[in-house]
């Protein structure tokens, strides 16, 4: 039996972490104004900003929680994988907090459907311009963090659709001094909601992957096998399983037939090398077994193996 599992290595969530609080510090500190001033114009899109920069705030705060679970270490000895699918989870309900933003965006977009508010364009702009820069500003962190961490990812597409929302705002506060015409607040609002939605669907089906414990994303199961199958001394593979831990933490367990005089020591270097250097699958576990052993000699005790014409299509 073979291994490589070090979870100390790996997380990718918590080497971005300081990203999160900086971006958390602006973008909290600018709700309350954007809040303020929503109110006070009677803007609907302003304040559907808000509620999307609360939804940030609330994001944000939730991986940072999330990534700290993560890094800290098991006291108890139960949690033998740690604390990382913290960050799955919270990647989760950033989903959630982005669909419930757009539903009551929607619902008071449509609400507004023949009405006539009395809209202050002025603050509008000022505040909108302000949110666009200080959105831009957190975006700029996050994005370097995004494409290792699925929680880091998850924050950094809330703040691309808030900074997609206050360019809204922009153009609806433009649109209603040229127009008087308070519908355009109406209809960005609407379009801010629908927005939301697009950005939020993929993340949500990243999250329901690793959560089922699907293969990870551009590792090729079949591939795995027929180079497992591959090896000198195998004569055949079974129960591969491969799966996504946290971001960048991709996990393997496969279990090795191997010939009869075949180096055991060899098979289980080169199965661990080809797992971490050819699949980037640095926590691997690896089960040898000889080609006769105990119980597989009782119908159904053993599961066939794969074997390296089969793996390959050649069998």
């Amino acid at each position: 039996m073979g291994h490589g599992h070090d979870h100390a290595v790996g997380h990718a969530g918590s080497r971005h972490a300081w990203r999160l609080r900086v971006a958390l510090a602006l973008i909290g500190g600018f709700f309350v104004v954007e809040l303020v001033t929503g109110l006070m114009s009677g803007s609907l899109s302003l304040l559907s900003d808000a509620g999307h920069m609360a939804a940030d705030v609330v994001t944000l705060a939730t991986a940072l929680v999330a990534t700290r679970l993560a890094t800290r270490p098991d006291t108890t000895g139960r949690r033998t994988y740690g604390s990382y699918r913290a960050e799955v989870f919270a990647s989760g309900f950033a989903v959630l907090v982005m669909f419930g933003m757009a539903v009551y965006i929607v619902v008071e977009a449509v609400g507004r459907i023949g009405a006539a508010p009395q809209i202050e364009v002025g603050p509008m702009l000022v505040v909108g311009a302000l949110g666009l820069a200080v959105n831009l500003v957190a975006m700029w962190l996050l994005r370097a963090g995004a494409g290792e961490s699925l929680n880091v990812k998850g924050a950094y597409m809330e703040v691309v659709a808030d900074t997609a929302g206050s360019v809204g705002v922009i153009a609806a506060g433009i649109l209603v001094a040229v127009t008087g015409n308070a519908f355009w607040d109406t209809a960005v609002a609407l379009a801010i909601g629908i927005f939301v939605v697009v950005r939020a669907v993929p993340l949500g089906r990243q999250v329901l992957g690793v959560l089922a414990q699907h293969a990870p994303h551009g590792v090729d199961p079949a591939r795995v096998t027929a180079d497992l199958a591959a090896i000198e001394g195998v004569g055949g593979v079974h129960d591969v399983h491969l799966w996504t831990l946290t971001s960048g933490m991709n996990v393997a367990t496969a279990h090795l037939v191997t010939e009869p005089g075949a180096d055991d020591h060899a098979v289980l270097d080169r199965a661990q090398h080809l797992m971490r250097d050819e699949h980037g699958i640095a926590h691997a576990t690896v089960q040898l077994e000889p080609a006769v052993h105990a119980g597989c000699d009782e119908p159904g005790r053993c599961p066939a193996p794969v074997t390296p014409e089969a793996a390959s299509g050649r069998g």
